[in-house]
């Protein structure tokens, strides 16, 4: 059978967290915090407390020191200040004396069970030197060094803090195989630096654990793990969670992976960037080596340390690009409303729309003409790529930093066009701005064939088996460009809507409608307001009968029946709201609209109050700045800030505090105005339908919405010839920027 027929998730299934054993260097036992009686314990706790775990299981904790030289009671009392405190990492680690030997003992609550550990403590000398390390290692991150110095000289603290004979630092990809950035080393071990391995090496569950617990121990390799016993009224759908366990015991794939690299000891400190994981500090020992929970804490610390300088460095880099991006998307911006030529304003002025981006060429497709800027493809090869363009589902804009893998023909010019980013100016008229980056062609060298070797079990399955030659294997990566930022995708599409706006006013009508359309669209948009009009009557005829039906036969009604009246009412409530957003949607193409000079102040103000009242539950705060008039319909206006406003609301209820700022600012050609919030934000990449109707972005299906409001806001906005754009991140908020022409025709 070939190796593609095999599954290659099935490591990704592997229940890592609930493995039922722990590592034979500690003990472990779980009891339920309100009685503290034992419902789990590790069959080696005999070693520790000379009670065998049978014996301990549906027992009170204090059966636990009944044969030791300590007092029953002592362990009840720390668990009691512990509840008081209602704090248990404060406690960890407590020193614990048993039987003349010092133990750290590490508590932590996970599934309503208090889950207690004991190892063995470590040398108390070391504590000043560790205390020495990491004042060192925040000046090194304090001072302005190159992040490959600054991994560097991370990897080389962390090895002196645990004494292991490899540390490495090994960075996530966007597929996520790792690729080994620094190393520290003993002399006589050949260098890993430099080697890439493979996304199955560290799979998708364990990626998991890794973005909840920072630091994972395997002291031996060849040690026996201990089986973790169970009280005999315990149900066995429910195996003890070991997520956070510092002793859990290790997937028997995994050791075989690491005795196959000639590996005794491992240890894993993970880096993480705005919460999701960057990369790993993994540290190999050829012998076994057990760290002391002071030493793996410290050696966290510095990775913490190292995880807030990445975050710094790539804030920085991303607002200096994104400055940047926005200085040269304002002066063509300028060159567009000086010129009455779209071409010439983007390809022959002083700035051109190749300055927008890193990329080393682009191409403008326009009014039938084709327009190169720097090295692209030659024009035939622009007009095919443009016509596959208008079989693709873009719609604002469409990137790849793999463009041959979508589109075969790119390989004839990969070497000026691996990668593209490209905005759509008019699907029906084959129009289009791209942008272009050359291939890079990478050597990647492995560490080892990455295809993950086959064998047959006695059961006759085949399954996927760590490699076990890490001999390094070289492969040439091809077809592929340097990937695309965000800042360069928020610029574009900052620029399209520029240039749309200068098309849309030079010769609207006759560029994207005729006269047929015209009318269809009109008969359409009656159509669909006479259909929304005609059901508002049999929709409020059911909530009626209903509520009769409840105010007189609801007393006889059992509980189920009263729910599902309840269902009925709240249904034809959200059926009437969406109604209402059909209608104002159909009805914007009709209306006639009152244009006068607006306060803003005062209509903000009210939307603030208003949204501060439907909130009062939660911490919401709506701070308003400068707020220069606008000139509009007021009553188009204010929906076009109450449905921002509200939707700034919405999807900031996750966060600790809503914080919303609205600001805007006046030049001598418009009126600009922000809306930012620290919500969930959503991925530039998704979010080319963002003013389609009824079209939602995937994180937000679980807060309640139409989809119909930000197509209202799109369409109040281009009736009064102003713009609308957007900038975001997941989980960094989003900014939504709005400008109105100082006056309106």
């Amino acid at each position: 059978m070939s190796l593609l027929t095999v599954d290659l998730t099935n490591c990704d299934r592997e229940p890592i967290h609930i493995l039922g054993h722990i590592q034979s260097h500690g003990y472990l036992i779980a009891i339920q915090p309100d009685t503290y009686s034992i419902v789990h314990a590790s069959e080696n706790i005999v070693d520790l407390v000379n009670t065998p775990a049978s014996q301990l299981v549906g027992q009170s904790v204090n059966a636990l020191l009944a044969n030791t030289d300590l007092a029953e009671n002592v362990l009840v009392e720390l668990l009691n200040v512990g509840k008081r405190n209602d704090s248990w990492e404060t406690m960890n680690p407590h020193r614990f004396t048993l039987n003349g030997k010092v133990w750290n003992l590490i508590i932590h609550q996970h599934q309503e069970l208090l889950l207690l550990e004991w190892e063995p403590t470590g040398d108390d000398r070391n504590a000043v030197m560790n205390q020495q390390l990491i004042a060192q290692a925040l000046t090194e991150v304090q001072a302005s060094r190159t992040l490959s110095d600054l991994l560097q000289n991370t990897a080389q603290r962390i090895k002196t803090i645990i004494g292991y004979d490899r540390v490495m630092v090994y960075r996530f990809s966007a597929d996520w195989h790792g690729h080994v950035v620094a190393e520290a080393k003993d002399d006589h071990l050949e260098p890993f630096l430099g080697l890439h391995y493979p996304a199955s090496d560290i799979p998708r569950q364990a990626r998991e654990l890794y973005k909840i617990n920072l630091v994972r121990l395997i002291a031996n390799v060849d040690s026996t793990p201990s089986p973790i016993l169970s009280d005999p009224d315990w149900s066995e759908d429910q195996p003890l969670d070991l997520t956070h366990s510092v002793l859990r015991a290790v997937s028997p794939v995994h050791i075989e992976y690491l005795k196959n690299m000639g590996v005794q000891a491992s240890m894993s400190i993970s880096l993480l960037y705005r919460g999701e994981l960057w990369g790993l500090i993994s540290c190999h020992n050829t012998t076994p080596r057990f760290v002391d929970f002071q030493a793996r804490q410290t050696a966290k610390f510095v990775s913490q340390l190292l995880s807030a300088a990445l975050e710094f460095r790539k804030d920085e880099e991303d607002k200096t690009n994104l400055l940047q991006y926005t200085q040269i998307g304002q002066r063509l911006h300028e060159q567009l409303l000086l010129g009455d030529d779209v071409a010439r304003a983007l390809t022959k002025s002083s700035v051109t729309a190749l300055d927008v981006t890193e990329a080393t060429g682009a191409a403008l497709l326009f009014n039938d003409k084709v327009y190169r800027l720097g090295e692209t493809p030659d024009e035939s090869a622009l007009r095919s790529l443009a016509v596959w363009l208008g079989t693709t589902d873009i719609e604002t804009f469409l990137q790849t930093n793999q463009l041959p893998a979508r589109y075969s023909p790119a390989e004839h010019f990969r070497e000026v066009g691996a990668g593209i980013l490209a905005i759509a100016l008019s699907k029906e008229l084959n129009e289009y701005l791209i942008w272009f980056k050359p291939e890079q062609v990478q050597q990647v060298t492995w560490a080892g064939n990455p295809n993950k070797p086959v064998t047959v079990d006695n059961d006759g399955q085949q399954r996927l088996t760590p490699r076990k030659s890490f001999d390094a294997w070289t492969e040439i990566v091809r077809n592929t460009s340097e990937s695309w930022n965000e800042a360069e995708i928020g610029s574009v599409v900052k620029l399209r809507e520029d240039i749309l706006q200068v098309i849309t006013k030079q010769a609207n009508e006759v560029r994207l409608l005729n006269q047929r359309l015209q009318v269809a669209y009109e008969e359409l948009d009656a159509f669909s307001y006479t259909v929304s009009h005609d059901l508002r009557t049999p929709l409020s005829s059911i909530r009626c009968y209903s509520e009769i039906i409840q105010e007189e036969y609801g007393q006889e009604f059992n509980e189920d029946a009263r729910e599902l009246f309840q269902k009925i009412t709240e249904s034809t409530e959200r059926m009437q709201r969406l109604i209402r957003h059909i209608l104002y949607y159909s009805r914007m193409g009709r209306t006639d609209y009152s244009i006068q000079p607006i306060e803003m102040k005062p209509l903000l103000q009210n939307i603030r109050e208003e949204l501060l009242i439907a909130n009062k539950d939660r911490s919401v705060r709506i701070d308003i700045g400068d707020t220069p008039s606008i000139t509009g319909d007021p009553t188009m206006i204010h929906q076009v800030f109450s449905n921002l406003l509200s939707n700034s609301a919405k999807y900031t209820q996750r966060a600790p505090e809503a914080v919303i700022q609205v600001n805007g600012q006046q030049t001598d050609d418009e009126v600009v105005y922000s809306v930012v919030d620290n919500g969930i934000g959503f991925d530039m990449k998704h979010a080319g339908k963002m003013f389609d109707l009824f079209k939602r972005l995937e994180n937000a299906r679980e807060f309640e919405g139409t989809g119909v409001g930000l197509a209202i806001v799109k369409r109040i906005i281009n009736r009064h010839q102003g713009k609308i754009w957007f900038h975001s991140e997941p989980n960094r908020g989003t900014t939504f920027t709005l400008s109105f022409p100082v006056t309106t025709h």
